[in-house]
Formats: C-alpha cells, structure tokens, sequence
C-alpha cells in the first residue's frame, strides 16, 4: 500500500485549495473508480481531499425551468428522484443501466462524469498504455480491442469512457458548474467536458487540476420521449458495447447520443438533424468518420440496429 494523507473540506473552495496546495493530491467522494486505481497502483494520490461532508448533495430547481443536481447527489437518489424520472427520463434510465445497485448507492453525480476508462491494458499495469503513463504506447494498437472506440481515438489511445449517465447528460444538454479555490466559477456545456485523446489521451477532461465540481445543471424539460438502450455481454452489471440516448418528438425530430464507441459520449448535432430520416441515415453522420479495428467493427451496425430499435420504440409510444 502507498501511504497517503488525508483531511475533510469544509466548503468547495476550500477542498480545490488543498488539492492546489499539495502535489498529487486528489478529490474523493463516492470513491467507486479511485479506490480500485489506488488498489491497482494506477493512482497514487499522496494525498486526499474527502468531499462529503460538503453540502452538495441537493436537486434543485433553475430559474429558468431546470434541475441543479448537485455533484454529491448519488446515482440511486438522481435515478429515483421523480422530476428526473418524469422530465428526464432518459437521465433515469441511463443510471439504472450502469453498475450495480451498491455501487450506485455510492456513485456520485460528479464523480460519475470523471470515471477513467475500463480498457484493460489501462488496467494491466504490466502493459504499456498512454492514459496510464504518457508515452508508454497504445497495448490495445495491435491488441484485442472489441470493447474500445470506433471514432474519435487516435494513434496514441483508442480506449472509450464507461459512463452510462454522461451519454444521457450529453443528449439533453447538461452544463457542469465549477469552482476554483480563489471562488471563481465557471460553467462548461457537457460537449466540452470530456476530451478526446489525441496526443494526450492521460488528459480526460477540461477541468484544471484544483477545479472542483459543484454541479451539474439540465436546462428546461425537452419533452418528447426518452429511452435509453445499452447492449452489453451480460443482461447486468457491465459496461456498453454500444448505448444508444436519444429524445424523440412527435414530428420524428430529435437528439441522440451514443456510449460505448468513443472516449466521450458520442453527439453530431447534424445527425440530430437526421433523425427522422431514420437509423441508417443518422447513423451514416454520426458515424462518418469512424476507424475500427478488426475487432470491433461489429460495432457500426451494431450501432444502426439499437438506434433502429429505439426509433421503433419511440414511435410506439411504449
């Protein structure tokens, strides 16, 4: 075990300030994902900052007709709370597909977004992998790589983000509010929240290093009908091949998101546009620029078969 120091925040400012003032310090809240890297000596924080004594455990309602979901509030809670079930209900979905039951009783809103990739050679610490120690190289380049992204990766990393409730948080829309340890805030729309790889896939998201979240804020009800439908190896418990978010009017008109093909949930606004044109026409766009492997370009129409399910569904109403 590496040895680590630890203390409770008192307020957000103060928790990114503790974070700012010690090297290799880390948040923890929920810890479902830093635990097991800390086991795996994928993470080494020297030292952490326990957020959950800080009042960030609220859903709210905006002034402009939304939800402030607080970054503490548990994936079970959000899951069950009846705004979201009623207004959000591909939000509500998304979280009961993802993880087990205990785990969400522990997962949080924030810590959710912020999990690391499940790709195995991030986890074999035996194998080289960019995300884990930058320049190391790309195990799964050449490796098996049925579960990894299709679109978005690139000659340095083609692992893929687990999260289930970020692709619904990408398909309505969501903005993720911020505070630094001098007080100052800042709100980033969820498309510009997750990074893709590039030349430095170890790099996840946008957020600086002492940049604590506080919330996540969904604008007004989109209306229309929500689904979420994931397609895994076994019925529970296991992360998307491919997911499909998607909010679908009356008029055929819509958004859709995918999970499981890239390094961030997957959105083009032009095959939004697509929608009603149907699952091949949308997933032609959405798709257009993808570069599987050979093991895993079962997922292109793997992809056009769920949104094809999920167009089906929609229009039935069910």
């Amino acid at each position: 075990m590496k040895p680590f120091t630890y203390e409770r925040a008192a307020s957000p400012a103060e928790a990114a300030a503790a974070v700012a003032d010690r090297p290799g310090a880390k948040f923890i809240a929920g810890g479902t994902n830093l635990l097991d890297l800390m086991k795996l000596q994928i993470e080494a924080p020297v030292h952490l900052v326990d957020l959950n004594g800080l009042a960030l455990d609220k859903i709210e309602p905006t002034e402009d007709g939304g939800l402030r979901i607080g970054a503490l509030v548990r994936n079970t809670a959000l899951a069950a709370d009846e705004r979201v079930r009623r207004d959000y209900g591909v939000l509500s979905r998304a979280l009961l597909a993802g993880a087990s039951g205990q785990l969400r009783n522990k997962a949080t809103t924030a810590g959710n977004l912020l999990q690391r990739t499940r790709c195995p050679y991030f986890y074999d610490t035996d194998q080289p992998c960019n995300k884990r120690q930058p320049g190391s190289g790309c195990s799964a380049m050449g490796g098996f790589s049925r579960s990894l992204a299709v679109i978005g990766g690139s000659e340095a990393c083609i692992a893929t983000h687990p999260s289930d409730m970020a692709v619904a948080m990408r398909v309505l829309d969501a903005s993720v509010e911020t505070v630094r340890p001098d007080g100052r805030t800042r709100v980033i729309p969820i498309a510009d929240f997750h990074r893709l790889p590039g030349d430095t896939p170890h790099i996840d998201t946008t957020l600086e290093r002492d940049e604590l979240i506080t919330a996540v804020t969904l604008p007004r009800p989109p209306g229309g009908t929500h689904i979420y439908r994931k397609v895994r190896d076994r019925a529970s418990y296991a992360f998307a091949l491919v997911s499909v978010a998607a909010v679908v009017q009356r008029d055929g008109n819509g958004q859709v998101a995918l999970g499981g093909v890239a390094a961030k949930p997957w959105r083009d606004t032009a095959a939004d546009a697509a929608l009603p044109q149907g699952a091949k026409a949308t997933t032609a766009r959405l798709l257009a620029d993808a570069r599987p492997t050979h093991d895993n370009a079962f997922k292109l129409p793997l992809v056009e078969r769920t949104l094809a399910a999920v167009l089906a569904q929609a229009r039935s109403g069910s």
